[in-house]
């Protein structure tokens, strides 16, 4: 997907272990941020907690051909699901069909106690701590740039990213990099894992991901 079309995960952002960012939204937040961070929306609810590991995936339901035929087609996707104005019934089976079974979604940022963490969870795990807030106070994810490196069915995609709650705000609340690892099993493109970290005042974008 060229740099700037509608996009995910995908944004929260991150205040470890207590949310995501990238590919879940926020809610605004009354109280000032921290002094070197920009205000930014709140955590939406914890998301379940993911399934038994030795439980065997889901299978996902079937995808439509085009969304999955090639690398700007499902990341256009991923960003186009998540995305819309409150008030708006997302196709949660559409996400379902871009991701590998046992497929995992993991926000990274800083923890309350000091560091850095990630939270790993399934695609499932996303869409239930995610779906309340998307659907009922509205969330737009775009993709600004995209770096792409592939290898056999194999590729890796850092696709920078920035979060608003319509369509039409001038600013957004939150950017940052989606990481997305993806497979091509020979007949289709999946997502394997979505890996994302909104900026901040530590680790703003670098240049070189905004192009």
């Amino acid at each position: 997907m060229k740099a700037g079309s509608a996009s995910i995960l995908f944004t929260l952002v991150v205040v470890l272990l207590g949310g995501a960012s990238g590919i879940v939204a926020q809610e605004p937040k009354p109280s000032p941020a921290p002094p070197e961070q920009p205000a930014q929306p709140a955590q939406p609810a914890q998301p379940a907690q993911s399934a038994d590991p030795a439980s065997p995936a889901p299978t996902p339901p079937a995808a439509n051909k085009t969304d999955v035929a090639s690398i700007d087609a499902i990341v256009g996707v991923l960003y186009d699901v998540i995305s819309g104005p409150a008030g708006k019934k997302r196709d949660w089976n559409r996400m379902r069909s871009l991701f590998l079974p046992g497929a995992r979604l993991i926000p990274s940022g800083p923890r309350p106690s000091g560091g850095y963490g990630a939270r790993v969870g399934t695609v499932e795990d996303y869409i239930t701590g995610s779906a309340p807030y998307l659907e009922s106070q509205g969330f737009f994810e775009t993709e600004l740039a995209r770096k792409t490196d592939i290898f056999g069915n194999i590729a890796h995609v850092f696709s920078t990213y920035e979060s608003r709650n319509k369509a039409d705000e001038v600013k957004p609340f939150a950017r940052g990099i989606n990481s997305i690892q993806l497979l091509n099993d020979g007949t289709r493109w999946w997502i394997v894992t979505i890996y994302w970290q909104n900026e901040d005042g530590k680790n703003p974008l670098p240049e070189k991901y905004l192009k």
